[in-house]
């Protein structure tokens, strides 16, 4: 995100200032490329891994500010919100046993993350979606606290004008609003970075879009989205939305995203794509002190080009160009940012090894890329394999269409061998971690189809917050093992921390497929309802789904004995017998609160809404399901002590 310094509004005058600053940037950094001064002649790797911290039901634990504090690691940084956290990985140059080595320095971090995080009662997990992420975790208590982050907030409410507007549509459909910025911290990703000479950062910058989406396809983690299941990579569509800064248009007008593909390839130089960046996308974070780069070059020095720097950390391409400094010599490097957290350490380091290796080895085998691809394809291809993982088809060169997972297998994986063998990487390193990604491709066992796999295995069981909790403790106790997914066993509904953690908040167990009815509408239309859907209470809501009454079961019966069947017709409308205040609760109130209402209110069901929005309702029903789990767990807790004693 860059420096901390930031104003929290974003004043003309602010504005002014940045953008002179970001712009002089820009013609420094056009003199450093003049001038030769960019570093080759080495190729280096890094990475940034980000990561959530859950609770003991698996659920996100907002304690990152302790955490950190209790881990007190140069190498590790604040996210967003207050249950992500990021490890910055060390440099090393691409050769020898380079991905053994970033393998085990990831495995020495995350190690030392986990301990930390269960002395703040948390524990690591990594993926690229958290299946348990609630919509209840998004609220703005558990933003990080900083002034960038609520900085970043404001600036892209006050763009948008509005609330955010989330539609994803999948094997299920998400179609949802909020408020804030924190749907992005949904996402966690394993961010790799290339460096690159100037003279062939076209080149290879050309060749990092061609490959987006097959590597994309073979990497897919993130499937599930607040329960629904979505696309493969879902990251893909809920990041690029979750960061919209667009406003609505009853007009044809051209826009970009900000988190965005690209519009064409580079022809030129990096310049290109942070000139295309300042041309589209206003400045959303200001402030701070910056140097003067030019006065900073004409005494013999390296310019940081923070203003640039700050701007960048605002586009979110999905593969980035960066700017920095290395041991006082200026650098560029292509950040992909496609790639998902987890399933496993070892399965990134795979991925890794798979995007680099193919860095090189498809520049060194189609050279110029712009002439046997054209870009709108490459951008389709690349949303193709979000939305479908290794069932997508792609237009691959020369217009050729193919399967992605027999372009994988017969030309890439080989290919990516062949590139990381002409830098020098040791051929067992090779092999170990490309025959992963060769296996997870012939078996189509990605992270994705694990947990769609395992989803489908638990069926019904259990609430759906069991199902989610399962798959997320599921994911932590085969990362410890630190095995490819591909050999992973499905996750069992035994794997959540059971009914106890996983019946906390009403919005573990809520109804949330409703059928309600409009005040106007017939009295016959509720009653239909409840003998067709079986259900004891239809909700009455306005055309923005705002609650305006309760219909019971009850209130019918008694409608019925007062008036007799027959005066049940056109005349009597919902309104007319709804009961106009009833009592609710908000989606994340505990579960033993919303038990004490009812029996205080001396209520059957509680309809559940969210700023006045109608989202759910829980009913005597649902308690009795919590019920019986409840017993049966703690009969099995009774059974176990009988057998094995208190120990």
């Amino acid at each position: 995100m860059g420096s901390h310094d930031v104003a929290p509004e974003l004043q003309p005058e602010a504005i002014r200032k940045f953008t002179k600053h970001l712009l002089r940037d820009v013609r420094a950094l056009e003199r450093i490329l003049s001038e030769d001064m960019i570093e080759s002649g080495i190729r280096r790797i890094g990475a940034e891994q980000e990561m959530f911290l859950v609770d003991a039901g698996w659920r996100p634990a907002p304690v990152s500010v302790e955490f950190l504090k209790a881990l007190d690691h140069p190498q590790f940084t604040p996210e967003l919100a207050r249950f992500n956290a990021e490890v910055n990985l060390s440099p090393r140059e691409l050769t020898g046993f380079c991905f053994k080595d970033l393998h085990n320095e990831l495995t020495e971090l995350v190690g030392k993350a986990r301990v930390a995080a269960r002395e703040v009662g948390a524990e690591i997990v990594i993926t690229g979606i958290l299946p348990s992420l609630g919509k209840n975790d998004l609220s703005m208590d558990n933003i990080t606290p900083d002034p960038r982050y609520y900085a970043l907030n404001e600036a892209i409410s006050r763009m948008r004008g509005g609330p955010l507007r989330l539609h994803i549509q999948g094997t299920d459909e998400l179609n949802i609003e909020h408020d804030s910025v924190m749907l992005e911290s949904c996402n966690t990703s394993f961010q790799v970075h290339f460096q690159v000479s100037a003279q062939e950062f076209v080149k290879y910058y050309n060749i990092s879009q061609a490959i987006a989406a097959p590597v994309l396809a073979a990497c897919t983690n993130s499937p599930i989205l607040f329960g629904k299941r979505l696309w493969k990579e879902t990251r893909i569509a809920l990041f690029q939305q979750s960061i919209d800064t667009r406003k609505s248009s009853p007009h044809l007008r051209e826009s970009s995203a900000r988190v965005r593909f690209g519009e064409e390839w580079l022809n030129e130089s990096v310049i290109e794509a942070f000139q295309e960046d300042i041309a589209r996308f206003r400045v959303i974070l200001a402030g701070g002190s910056y140097e003067d780069p030019i006065e900073v070059l004409n005494k013999g020095g390296i310019p940081r080009l923070g203003a640039l720097q700050m701007h960048n950390s605002t586009v979110y391409r999905w593969n980035r160009p960066c700017y920095g400094i290395t041991n006082g010599k200026p650098h560029l490097r292509i950040e992909c940012r496609a790639i998902p957290a987890g399933p496993s350490l070892i399965d990134e380091v795979a991925n890794a090894a798979l995007w680099t290796g193919l860095m090189v080895g498809a520049a060194e085998e189609y050279g110029d890329i712009r002439n046997r691809l054209d870009f709108d394809t490459a951008r389709t291809n690349f949303i193709s394999a979000a939305r479908r993982g290794l069932n997508t088809g792609i237009t691959w060169l020369d217009g050729q269409s193919v399967s992605t997972e027999k372009l994988l297998k017969k030309q890439l994986i080989p290919m990516a061998r062949e590139g990381l063998r002409s830098v020098g990487v040791d051929e067992g390193d090779i092999e170990h971690y490309l025959g992963i990604v060769q296996k997870r491709v012939h078996t189509c066992r990605t992270g994705s189809r694990w947990m769609l796999d395992s989803a489908a295995n638990m069926g019904s069981r259990g609430s759906r917050g069991e199902r989610l909790a399962a798959l997320t403790a599921g994911t932590v106790r085969r990362q410890l093992e630190d095995v490819p997914v591909h050999e992973w066993e499905l996750a069992e509904i035994e794997e959540s921390a059971g009914v106890t953690h996983n019946y906390m908040f009403v919005d573990q167990f809520m109804t949330t497929d409703l059928f309600t009815v409009r005040e106007d509408e017939l009295v016959d239309l509720a009653a239909f309802l409840m003998d067709r859907k079986q259900i004891r209470h239809v909700l009455v809501e306005d055309l923005d789904h705002n609650l305006v009454g309760l219909i019971s079961y009850r209130t019918l019966l008694r409608l019925i004995a007062h008036r007799g069947v027959s005066e049940l017709d056109e005349t009597l409308s919902a309104k007319d017998i709804m009961e106009t205040n009833p009592v609710t609760i908000t989606p994340s109130t505990k579960t033993i609160d919303a038990i004490l209402l009812m029996r205080a209110k001396k209520v059957s069901a509680l309809p559940v809404c969210k700023d006045g929005k109608l989202v759910g309702i829980v009913s005597e029903r649902d308690f009795m399901a919590v019920a019986g789990d409840l017993l049966s767990e703690k009969l099995r807790q009774g059974e176990l002590t009988r057998e094995y004693g208190e120990d």
